[in-house]
């Protein structure tokens, strides 16, 4: 899953983050309104995290520029603003929910997920093939009753090939879907995380390499 995490408190932006990337997500940070509208213009995310009092371009503006692009990301919008109109006016803007200041991490981690489960995005409440089973709420993996011990990136690479339903996916989708943007785009991590993760599957083998294409299940 790759979030957006749009805060000008940098500090807070940044523990933030380190947080959902221990979670799995690949996250890329904005500081103000306008580098949101560039990172969104350039990126598919499957959640905008939108602080609503944002510096250059107000995060009002930035969740209705973003509804009359037509962009696909939900958008889950932050504010310390906690009356009941303040919610109103930012879910009448195009948001998909809406999060009072200061909040619980944990909370913020279940509604970026409940997000990114709604229909048109990849993750359903659980992913199943075979004897494979993958919870993304519960970061809980099992294949034959077995538990696996993945790493994040592993678990996000399996969720997001599991998720394409038997789809190739290709090294470089892999590359901006589970990583942030700091990740270096020759970089051949893609292949070693899915090697490590073929072998913690075990046998029969579920990941194929298609050649010249990618990865499947």
């Amino acid at each position: 899953m790759r979030v957006l995490l749009v805060e000008d408190h940098r500090k807070l932006a940044a523990a933030v983050s380190d947080g959902l990337r221990r979670e799995g997500m690949a996250v890329d940070l904005a500081f103000d309104g306008a580098d949101a509208l560039t990172h969104a213009a350039v990126n598919d995310y499957d959640v905008i995290v939108l602080d609503r009092d944002l510096p250059l371009v107000h995060g009002d503006e930035v969740c209705r520029q973003l509804v009359s692009r037509g962009s696909d990301s939900r958008v889950l919008m932050l504010t310390a603003a906690t009356t009941i109109k303040d919610r109103v006016e930012g879910l009448g803007l195009g948001a998909d929910d809406y999060l009072p200041k200061p909040f619980d991490f944990s909370e913020l981690v279940a509604r970026i997920r409940a997000l990114a489960r709604r229909p048109s995005t990849r993750v359903p409440p659980t992913l199943t093939r075979g004897d494979l089973t993958l919870d993304p709420a519960r970061r809980h993996v099992t294949r034959a009753e077995r538990e696996l011990a993945l790493t994040p990136k592993e678990f996000a690479v399996l969720e997001y090939l599991l998720a394409a339903d038997g789809r190739v996916v290709s090294s470089e989708e892999l590359l901006g879907r589970v990583w942030d943007e700091v990740v270096n785009p020759f970089t051949s991590t893609v292949k070693t995380t899915v090697l490590r993760l073929r072998a913690k599957l075990g046998d029969p083998p579920m990941i194929e390499t298609v050649r010249e294409g990618g990865y499947r299940i």
